[in-house]
Formats: structure tokens, C-alpha cells, sequence
């Protein structure tokens, strides 16, 4: 199985960016007294970091491993 792309991070990011911004233009409502909301605005922030995390990564050609100790 392949890895994740660079364009599938990029898109990802992409798809997280855009659903903070609806989310933030209307998280909830309240509704009969009762408040409603919409999704789960830390949770899709949580993904941004994640998919950045990746994209920056992968820009970078892959994941970087520092102060390792070879075995040997």
C-alpha cells in the first residue's frame, strides 16, 4: 500500500481549512432556548495541525529523525 501523497495532504489540509471557515462563520445557534451546534470546531483544528504536520513533511521529503542513537 502506498503512502500519503503530497497532493492528498495538500488536499486534506485544504478540506480542514475550508470547514473552519463554515464553522466559524456559524459554530451554533440557539434554538427554542436550546443552543445547537454544527461540528466539532476543535476537532478540525486538531486535523489542520495534523494534515500541516504531513504536508510539511512531506515537502520536506519525508519524516526526519533526530538524535538517534545507531545500534550496532
Amino acid at each position: 500500500m502506498a503512502g500519503i501523497t503530497q497532493a492528498q495532504a495538500d488536499a486534506q489540509l485544504t478540506a480542514y481549512l475550508a470547514a473552519e471557515s463554515a464553522v466559524l462563520s456559524g459554530q451554533s445557534y440557539e434554538l427554542n432556548g436550546r443552543k445547537v451546534t454544527r461540528a466539532d470546531l476543535a476537532a478540525i483544528q486538531t486535523g489542520i495541525k495534523v494534515w500541516n504536520q504531513r504536508a510539511q513533511s512531506l515537502a520536506r521529503g519525508g519524516i526526519r529523525v533526530i538524535g538517534a542513537t545507531p545500534i550496532g
